[in-house]
């Protein structure tokens, strides 16, 4: 088994769960691995010999990115959707069907192109792990399609059949997703997740939906509660969900749940960047004992941008975060928003998927907001994007 340590590291961000600070920051550290995993950390003077040795030239080095929420399977342009909000008009979730319409449309290969192109688009920006959505297909073929093809790049794949209802009656449709849809999408999925919104599903729909794939065996998620009050948080909260997604108009009791129940709020804040929306309150959910997550829905409508840095950057600038609360939000909450305990850290056991940044420090992602500044990205011990 090969060994490998990266040494001269200027800022090592280990989110270690025991240290003193949140971010388990190590300065003038290195870091060993052993084929996938990490083997050691610590101060570079005390590092132990390796086969192989990369030079950090005293730049930061942090855990990939976990980007717990993304929507990568689809085909089509919705730009001018977007041009439309930003001269006034309000964002509806309408164009969901356009995309629905150009994502049938396209072949297998279109399909799987194209999300490779924009997982690639990902790793140059530091992200690791991702989950990725169907939810455009709305057929029991076209989603069971979309899954395959996400499963070529994720574990962490999840049916989103209960996006819109695509024609026809809400409740023909709620049965077609818990029956036939159901089981042609379960063996490609680990999750299930229902739009409960006004104008998607209600309180109802989305119980009987998320009963229906416990009952396959596929595990919870829910978008709630992004363009309006909603039941959608607190029926998360009721049934232990590991995150709810949004999160943008909570009511008092909505906090309150999310606080006692720990389930996390994972917020996406290229959304209200895109759509023009008010940001969520990060900072009143921090303070109030509620676990905060980050993820850049990644989408063609609401929010196509695949960029973890700039989600960072908005979260610490209208979001009230601090640039280290924002990190491990991005980071370790990532991986806990996905069950995982095997990334988003750089612990001894972990996977070793990290990002070399051309910076001496994480602040720098929200210092230095639209600059490149992953330099090096590795998964699974290797690298797979490099820039010096």
């Amino acid at each position: 088994m090969t060994s490998t340590v990266i040494t001269h590291i200027g800022e090592l961000v280990t989110n270690d769960p025991d240290a003193t600070d949140l971010l388990g920051a190590i300065e003038h550290a290195a870091l060993v691995i052993e084929g996938t995993k990490v083997a050691w950390v610590g101060p570079a003077a005390d590092a132990p010999p390796a086969d192989e040795q990369y030079d950090a030239g005293g730049r930061a080095v942090l855990p990939g990115f976990v980007d717990s929420h993304s929507h990568l399977v689809f085909a089509g342009d919705r730009s001018q959707e977007f041009a439309a909000r930003m001269t006034g008009t309000p964002y509806a979730a309408g164009g969901i069907r356009t995309t629905v319409a150009a994502t049938r449309a396209a072949t297998d290969e279109q399909l799987t192109a194209h999300v490779a192109r924009l997982v690639a688009e990902m790793r140059r920006q530091g992200t690791t792990t991702v989950e990725i959505k169907s939810g455009y297909g709305l057929t029991v073929r076209d989603e069971a399609r979309s899954l395959a093809v996400a499963r070529q790049f994720t574990e962490e794949t999840t049916f989103l059949g209960a996006h819109v209802v695509p024609e026809g009656d809400p409740g023909d449709y709620v049965d077609l997703v818990t029956g036939p849809m159901l089981d042609a999408a379960k063996e490609h999925a680990r999750w299930i997740d229902v739009f409960c919104e006004q104008g998607a599903f209600d309180e109802d729909q989305a119980r009987a939906i998320l009963a229906a794939g416990a009952a396959a065996g596929l595990r919870g998620r829910l978008h709630a509660n992004q363009l309006t009050y909603g039941p959608g948080v607190r029926l998360a909260a009721e049934l232990g969900l590991v995150a709810v997604d949004h999160c943008t108009y909570l009511a008092d009791e909505d906090v309150a749940a999310l606080r006692d129940s720990g389930t996390i709020a994972t917020l996406l804040p290229g959304v209200e960047f895109s759509t023009k929306q008010p940001y969520p309150d990060a900072r009143r959910l921090i303070d109030a004992g509620v676990t905060v997550a980050l993820a850049s829905d990644c989408n063609p409508g609401s929010c196509f941008t695949s960029s973890l840095p700039l989600c960072i950057a908005l979260a610490v600038r209208e979001m009230g975060m601090s640039p280290a609360e924002a990190v491990h939000a991005a980071t370790y909450v990532g991986a806990q928003a996905l069950d995982r305990d095997d990334v988003g850290t750089l612990t001894v056991g972990s996977r070793a998927d990290l990002m070399v940044l051309d910076a001496p420090s994480h602040v720098h992602l929200a210092y230095r907001p639209g600059v490149p500044l992953v330099a090096a990205t590795w998964v699974g011990g290797r690298p797979v994007v490099t820039g010096g």
